[in-house]
């Protein structure tokens, strides 16, 4: 039983940083795809970017590529967003999702990215605010 948690959100001026912290408990990472998205109030979720088992592979939204990137460390059960040259419609709840997928292949991570209904285990979300 996987539980995630997300930490790390708060306001920042447009063009500033931020960095998202993903910290797992109840089993070990290394067989989990690991995605983080976000949700704005009555729109649907949107798939930000992904990590493999491995890391060896990343997926971005082009909306966010070359300003966000994302990492784990799967011995201490964590997964991190950097989150660079924020701009103000970055603003929203931003979810850390996991799905157990051992031997994934790259074509089905990179599918699985833009589906949220693909990850079983989800955190609370945390919410991030780009404003001056």
């Amino acid at each position: 039983q996987m539980q995630l948690v997300e930490s790390g959100g708060g306001l920042v001026q447009p063009g500033g940083s931020l960095k998202l912290s993903c910290a797992a408990s109840g089993s070990t990472l290394d067989d989990y795809y690991i995605g983080w998205f976000r949700q704005a109030p009555g729109k649907e979720r949107e798939g930000v970017s992904c990590i493999s088992g491995s890391a060896r592979n990343t997926y971005s939204a082009d909306s966010v590529k070359g300003r966000f990137f994302i990492s784990r460390d799967n011995a201490k059960r964590t997964a991190t967003l950097q989150m660079n040259s924020l701009k103000p419609e970055d603003t929203t709840i931003y979810y850390c999702a996991a799905a157990f997928a051992p031997a994934i292949s790259t074509t089905t991570a990179q599918h699985m990215c833009g589906e949220a209904t693909s990850f079983g285990t989800w955190g609370p979300g945390t919410q991030v605010t780009v404003s001056s």
